[in-house]
């Protein structure tokens, strides 16, 4: 289901491509990490994602797009016309839920930069802030980064169960290949406290 998730309707614009930290891994299964995972955090009930900030990377979007699947099984992307906002994969849990959720963001289209375009400022520890609209916002820490050739897109970790309320977030990286990027990019981030 993931092994091309943001192959679909993605093309470069020629920007460069993201100068990437060290603290993403360019290849392998496992996401390289950087920040401990929290403990004894409880999971929030279910509302729908309606804004994402990035302070880190200055993302400030919303309303939140509703992804599903597309017509050949892979995952919905935002169209080039919502470059700049970030989707949520409604097939699966809302954020603070028990398990992965997952939003999705261009880093860059045809048309120019996206609302990933500085996903190269994200390190773990940053924080991702989810509205909700049951008026609460979850809050993530970043705690590990990962960059993945699409054609080995790590389906099973990205949306396989976890016990605790974890959010993926993914884009696109690499330089350009004939108009795409070859390249995913995932943040893995761990629900924090309320209030934390």
């Amino acid at each position: 289901m993931g092994a091309a998730l943001l192959v679909r309707g993605l093309t470069g614009a020629g920007s460069p491509a993201p100068a990437l930290p060290v603290h993403i891994a360019a290849t392998g299964d496992r996401p390289t990490a950087a920040a401990p995972r929290q403990t004894g955090v409880r999971p929030m009930a279910a509302a729908k994602p309606v804004r994402v900030l990035i302070p880190a990377a200055g993302v400030d979007t919303g309303p939140v797009l509703d992804l599903g699947l597309a017509a050949d099984g892979t995952v919905e992307v935002p169209s080039v016309k919502d470059a700049d906002r970030i989707g949520w994969y409604d097939k699966g849990v809302t954020p603070g839920e028990t398990g992965p959720a997952v939003l999705i963001g261009h880093y860059d289209t045809a048309d120019g930069p996206a609302v990933m375009k500085d996903v190269a400022k994200i390190k773990a520890g940053d924080r991702i802030l989810v509205d909700r609209a049951d008026g609460t916002t979850a809050t993530f820490a970043v705690r590990a980064l990962q960059q993945v050739d699409k054609a080995h897109f790590p389906t099973r970790q990205v949306y396989g169960n976890t016990a605790r309320p974890e959010l993926r977030l993914i884009t696109c990286g690499g330089d350009l290949r004939d108009g795409h990027r070859p390249d995913n990019i995932i943040l893995y981030a761990d629900l924090l406290p309320r209030g934390a």
